[in-house]
């Protein structure tokens, strides 16, 4: 039997319920969740760093934090204001200095050897970070891109009405 060409999924909790968002992990046979969120935090308690981490260990899913993946704050800014070149140059800068560039390297390695899900809020992959850095890491790995949907039936949301991608 041929190995299994590695997959790089990516999910947005945002309108999700927990037990929803576990069981799309699950059916996707993720075994690592990569929180690619600077700061891991969420308004909702079951999506905070501690809490999320021990619903995956109930769920048998690891979890890893890679800060130096997230968007910094300047980028979350010029997102929130609209400024699509503003978010993109700052997340360029985060992802191509040393810090960003070392977290790519090791999240390559979990890609290679386990099925690897990159974590953001944002529900919608067209216009969250978490899509340019599992394109990153394809490239490196080779891996396949699959975006999950938790909220609906497990496959990609279209891009709402009036949004513009964050990526060109």
């Amino acid at each position: 039997m041929a190995p299994r060409k590695p997959t790089i999924a990516t999910i947005g909790y945002q309108g999700a319920k927990l037990d929803g968002f576990l069981a799309t992990l699950k059916e996707a046979e993720v075994d690592l969740l990569i929180d690619v969120r600077e700061i891991a935090f969420s308004r909702r308690r079951e999506f905070m760093k501690r809490a999320l981490e021990e619903a995956l260990a109930g769920a048998g899913i690891g979890y890893r934090h890679m800060k130096a993946l997230g968007t910094p704050k300047p980028g979350r800014d010029a997102a929130k204001a609209g400024d699509h070149a503003g978010f993109r140059r700052h997340l360029q800068k985060q992802l191509d200095s040393d810090a960003g560039r070392a977290a790519l390297a090791e999240a390559a390695t979990f890609v290679r050897k386990r099925r690897v899900c990159l974590l953001c809020m944002e529900q919608d992959p067209a216009v969250c970070h978490r899509t340019e850095v599992a394109a990153r890491l394809g490239k490196e790995t080779g891996a396949a891109i699959l975006h999950l949907d938790p909220v609906s039936t497990g496959e990609t949301p279209p891009t709402k009405p009036g949004r513009k991608p964050h990526r060109s």
